[in-house]
């Protein structure tokens, strides 16, 4: 059963201050979070997290993970420019875009991020917007064809077959990269690819690290590159349903190494740097959605009306997805109502949940929506007018941070020319 980490009388408190709706973080659960996958890639002495900037793109967010040793994954101007005002610069930076404009690779490479070019064609772009190549250089690589995994049971899903993905260079187009790169003057290589997302299993990224050790291995010899990082991306997931067992992130850590050592090592590739790109898993347990129910209403179904809507969380109207719910207070109290959980957008899909059993909730009822801390607040919209919310920090102590002021009417109106 989910858990929320705030109580029915802290809500009621934060609602002084901050009304509903707001996105709320756990500072506890990312710090402990954060270490735990640190110390499951210990064992390799260059491994580092490049928090993926667009999962919760919240400046305090993104400071308190690089206090934890994180960086940051970036792939577009404004992401790279929040980056700079947070304090990340070099190396703490990784740049993975696609179809880029001239402007974010000069920023990228002003800021002396890692570049990760996504197409063969990218390699004489950034030579002839630079004037040059950096040192180190990555490459988006795309095996192409199907990727399977286990038995494709639920909670398991591919961010589109290789094979029908925009991103990323066919094997032979990667060892070009490399050698024109070389020709241009960089002296180290890096390899990235992202194949699934959201695998709540032990093994996806085992699988993955061995198609690009394996890669590493065959490019280096074909080449003579040498290869000084392998960024395994992201696609650890979380387990959005009660009824789904976490990943173990020592358990991967553990199926990493034991890749490692059977591809990289005997291949001379013993010093090559593992990163990651977790936005998902590093974030999104420790964020929920407070919203108030407003209304109820008894039709051909039971409805409750809240003060949220799909422009604070749009994945269940648009994938579908599934984000358990907690009624603040009656956390023990039995599901005995069934309710489609409602937003006030005019559209119908917009649905927290639909016939989803709940306790009785009555119009003031608090309800929390778990699992919103990656990929909610960021890719929330001004639809309908309606205006992005708070976003507030629960701190270890208890006490309650601002990090983000919720829109208002003012701001909407800004950009506009009357």
């Amino acid at each position: 059963m989910k858990k929320p980490f705030l109580t029915l009388a802290q809500a009621q408190e934060i609602k002084r201050t901050y009304p509903t709706p707001f996105h709320i973080y756990d500072e506890r659960g990312i710090r402990e979070n954060a270490r735990a996958l640190n110390a499951a890639f210990a064992w390799n002495p260059g491994f580092k997290e490049y928090f993926a900037v667009k999962a919760t793109p919240t400046p305090g967010i993104l400071k308190l993970l690089r206090e934890e040793g994180c960086g940051v994954d970036c792939s577009s101007l404004t992401e790279l420019m929040m980056a700079q005002r947070c304090g990340f610069s070099g190396s703490e930076i990784m740049f993975s875009s696609n179809e880029t404009p001239a402007e974010e690779f000069e920023l990228a490479h002003r800021l002396g991020a890692y570049i990760n070019l996504d197409d063969l064609t990218h390699v004489e772009f950034l030579r002839n917007t630079l004037g040059c190549v950096p040192d180190t250089v990555c490459c988006r690589f795309n095996p192409g064809g199907v990727f399977t995994l286990g038995d494709g049971k639920e909670g398991f899903q591919v961010m589109d077959n290789p094979g029908q993905a925009k991103y990323g260079m066919t094997r032979p187009q990667l060892a070009q990269a490399f050698t024109q790169l070389r020709e241009l003057g960089a002296k180290r290589f890096g390899i990235h690819a992202f194949l699934a997302s959201n695998t709540v299993s032990n093994d996806y990224y085992p699988a993955l690290a061995r198609i690009l050790f394996q890669t590493a291995v065959d490019v280096t010899q074909e080449t003579g590159c040498r290869v000084s990082f392998i960024n395994l991306s992201g696609g650890v997931g979380v387990p959005y349903r009660p009824e789904q067992s976490p990943t173990d992130i020592s358990a991967i850590g553990e199926g990493v190494r034991r890749a490692y050592e059977e591809i990289m090592v005997p291949n001379h590739l013993g010093d090559v740097s593992i990163f990651t790109e977790l936005g998902r898993f590093m974030l999104a347990p420790f964020g929920h959605l407070i919203t108030t129910a407003v209304h109820e209403k008894h039709i051909y179904k039971e409805y409750i009306g809240v003060d949220a809507c799909a422009a604070n969380l749009m994945r269940p109207a648009v994938y579908g997805a599934y984000h358990h719910i907690t009624v603040l207070g009656q956390e023990d109290a039995p599901c005995d109502h069934v309710y489609d959980v409602v937003g006030s957008l005019c559209e119908n899909c917009d649905k927290f949940a639909i016939d989803r059993p709940l306790p009785k909730i009555e119009p003031g009822s608090i309800l929390a929506i778990h699992d919103t801390g990656a990929h909610g607040f960021s890719m929330g919209y001004n639809y309908n007018g309606k205006l992005r919310s708070s976003e507030l920090l629960l701190r270890e102590d208890g006490r309650i941070e601002l990090l983000r002021r919720a829109e208002t009417p003012e701001d909407y109106f800004a950009t506009l020319v009357w």
